[in-house]
């Protein structure tokens, strides 16, 4: 069941949550700088934990500051869901990261009903109960410090820098589907570095091909152009 983007729509700042320690707060309190935002529910058996676990495997790789920069939202879309849960859920996800996040960069969210379907609406996130789990799309979506999502990304495993260039262009308040695509043909993982490096081979290359055709057509309009001018002397 995928999402049924909504790049460039608002979602409504104005709801109430409740947090982890059991306060409640607006998402316009916490999302003051561009915010990712996990739709999970805590006692999900398998996907949802793989998707934070995936979170907490790449934020400490990702290149802005988290709690300046950036804020991660894990939102419950079960609204029988409380915060003991969800508390339990943060001790989990920031032990993982061996307690180097900050604590106030990744919040742990649950809701009633209304406020959960109307979050979940804005966001073309649809989710069907099926007993006590769920049957619902495997993402996140990240949204800019005024609510407008830019981007969303697919599955349990996330790469740091997917995390970061999506977070660069929700700053810059940009909405682009294209980011991963872009992102995968100009960087390549090197196994040895554990990093990503430019593919300067590439781009070098394409950047070649894409001249010389400019180069070649250019050539042709040119000759067509000469031979007319010396048809028309004739």
């Amino acid at each position: 069941m995928p999402a049924s983007e909504k790049l460039g729509a608002k979602i409504p700042l104005q709801l109430s949550f409740v947090d982890e320690q059991g306060r409640k707060v607006t998402l316009a309190e916490l999302i003051t700088e561009p915010t990712i935002i996990a739709p999970v529910y805590y006692h999900c058996p398998n996907v949802c934990s793989f998707l934070q676990g995936g979170l907490a495997d790449a934020l400490p790789g990702v290149k802005q500051i988290p709690g300046k920069d950036y804020r991660v939202l894990s939102i419950s879309f079960d609204d029988q869901e409380t915060p003991e849960q969800a508390n339990q859920a943060r001790a989990i996800y920031y032990q993982a990261m061996n307690q180097q996040f900050p604590p106030d960069a990744w919040h742990f969210l649950t809701g009633d009903k209304a406020a959960i379907d109307a979050l979940m609406g804005a966001a073309g996130y649809r989710f069907m109960r099926q007993g006590e789990d769920f049957l619902h799309p495997v993402a996140v979506f990240i949204v800019t410090k005024d609510g407008t999502i830019s981007r969303y990304l697919y599955g349990t495993h996330f790469l740091p820098m997917d995390l970061t260039l999506g977070l660069l262009e929700a700053a810059q308040g940009k909405v682009s589907p294209a980011i991963r695509k872009v992102a995968q043909f100009c960087f390549s993982f090197d196994p040895q570095s554990g990093r990503y490096v430019f593919n300067l081979f590439r781009v070098s290359a394409t950047v070649i091909l894409l001249t010389a055709g400019a180069l070649l057509t250019f050539l042709i309009l040119t000759g067509r152009k000469k031979s007319r001018e010396s048809q028309s002397k004739s």
